[in-house]
């Protein structure tokens, strides 16, 4: 699922293998921050490569 996730974030990011692999671990653990329109879209993409994403607000307080 890791390289998934990597692939996906790699496309639609623009990113590096250096600089995905800290961003990957950030949305595998639930603490990647965005606004809600890009994070909703990333979960979108990540849902057509079958990884289960859902896009959340942080609770706040």
């Amino acid at each position: 699922m890791r390289v998934t996730v990597m692939r996906v974030l790699r496309a639609e990011l623009g990113l590096g293998l250096t600089e995905v692999k800290p961003v990957a671990g950030q949305v595998l653990e639930g603490a990647y921050a965005g606004t809600l329109p890009e994070v909703e879209y990333l979960a979108r993409k990540l849902r057509g490569a079958g990884v289960d994403a859902v896009a959340a607000r942080p609770d706040a307080g």
